[in-house]
């Protein structure tokens, strides 16, 4: 039977990082069920007193990231009297940076957000994902950094819009069957280009829910695992033919697959450099 608690995250920032920190920790805990409370672009007394009053009304765990000293003591002596933990994230990290580089943090809220030029690379990328999503205008696919490969519903999407985040400009492009692989694909030069693919059974399931989904519920080809196998093996066949690394997604979340492909990816790079 799960147990139920309340969860406060309090940050000066989108509260992106201490939302990640807590869920990371959270899925370790499988009988615990936490109501998340997220408090984000806290910098002011007045803006942290609504927080003491609702972690009051319902006192739970908290975890933090505040930079400010006086809203961090505040916020400490709280937790304190209310007998609740009270967690700051990033101080053993920011503690060890610091003294492994002999000097201490700029102090910036949200400096991750900032306007720069990664934040401005990450909007290009972002944008050319979405006018390279599903084998759309392969006629400029060698301007992408990667190229995902592979049949339907094998997590080509979900992982070039990750990887667009981290400011790669990621194209995919699906294989059908009956239709030709684009020459624009085969000939690419620039982009590193990687094969993904999935157990049968698994893209059965997969693409059932998807038809769910549309309320469509003919059997075809799409879901006859006789054809999907088919549909993987071919697909195995390009990428060995190609000489394109593959990675299985069948156990693999979006954040894993695209760990391993920026694995491979800088490697390639400081092979080329």
């Amino acid at each position: 039977m799960s147990r139920t608690y309340h969860l406060h995250l309090v940050s000066d920032s989108t509260g992106e990082t201490v939302g990640v920190v807590a869920r990371a920790a959270l899925v370790q805990f499988e009988d615990v069920k936490a109501i998340e409370h997220l408090w984000s672009t806290v910098r002011t007394e007045r803006q942290l007193e609504r927080v003491l009053s609702a972690i009051e009304a319902e006192p739970g765990i908290v975890m933090f990231t505040l930079l400010s000293p006086l809203l961090r003591a505040r916020l400490r002596n709280a937790c304190e009297k209310l007998e609740v933990p009270c967690i700051a994230v990033l101080d053993p990290v920011l503690g060890s940076l610091a003294m492994y580089f002999g000097t201490e943090g700029s102090g910036q809220p949200g400096g991750q957000h900032a306007l720069d030029s990664d934040y401005y690379q990450r909007i290009d990328a972002m944008n050319f994902v979405l006018r390279h999503d599903d084998g759309q205008a392969t006629r400029d696919l060698n301007q992408a950094d990667i190229v995902l490969v592979g049949v339907s519903r094998t997590s080509k999407t979900p992982t070039c819009i990750y990887l667009a985040n981290r400011g790669i400009k990621a194209a995919n492009v699906p294989l059908v069957p009956g239709c030709p692989t684009p020459d624009e694909l085969l000939n690419a030069t620039k982009p590193f280009i990687v094969g993904l693919t999935n157990d049968p059974q698994r893209l059965v399931q997969i693409r059932r829910n998807r038809l769910r989904l549309i309320e469509e519920n003919a059997e075809t080809e799409y879901v006859d695992i006789g054809a999907v196998r088919s549909e993987v093996d071919q697909a195995k066949r390009l990428f060995e033919e190609q000489g394109w690394p593959v990675i299985d997604v069948t156990r693999r979340s979006i954040e894993e697959t695209a760990a391993a492909i920026m694995q491979l990816y800088n490697e390639r790079r400081r092979r080329i450099e």
